[in-house]
């Protein structure tokens, strides 16, 4: 019982004490380099290392696309890495027959985004229908957004397709 009092009175001045102490350093500690942090990203630039066999949207204006360093007038249609003109000039020209090429493509890309040009339209019940039938997922954006889209999940390897019209397209 007497040792259990001597530990009793001891705790608060060994607390107290232990306040007091705190160990001094002689240099503050190391963080990471900001500069270096940043440098390693740097280096790391997945938007340019694109492989030259594979389709990369650059630019576009109100009637064309750049793709990989050349320039393309009206529609186009992407499929995987491969690249054609399209025949439709206005939306209410994309029709499943305009989207026919896709029975026979393989493997059958897992989506296909529609770039509706300037502003989002609806695709009709005809179309969308045609693509679940095929058995492709469907995204309808306006055609910034399509290209962009498209660009990443091709990088990342990915079996997509992109059906475009040019930026200037109201309707």
């Amino acid at each position: 019982m007497a040792t259990r009092l001597k530990s009793m009175a001891t705790l608060p001045k060994l607390i107290q004490s232990m306040r007091k102490e705190v160990p001094k350093r002689s240099n503050p500690p190391v963080l990471p380099s900001l500069r270096r942090a940043f440098s390693l990203y740097d280096q790391i630039n997945l938007i340019d290392n694109v492989p030259e066999d594979q389709l990369r949207f650059q630019e576009f204006n109100e009637t064309s696309f750049t793709v990989n360093g050349v320039k393309y007038e009206g529609s186009l249609l992407c499929v995987g890495n491969l690249l054609m003109s399209w025949s439709p000039r206005s939306f209410s020209e994309i029709t499943p027959d305009s989207l026919s090429i896709f029975q026979t493509v393989r493997p059958i890309p897992e989506l296909l985004i529609v770039g509706c040009g300037r502003n989002i339209h609806p695709v009709t019940p005809e179309v969308r229908q045609f693509v679940k039938s095929i058995g492709m997922k469907l995204e309808t954006v306006d055609s910034r957004n399509a290209a962009s889209t498209y660009n990443i999940l091709n990088e990342e390897g990915r079996v997509v397709a992109a059906a475009l019209l040019p930026f200037g397209v109201t309707s």
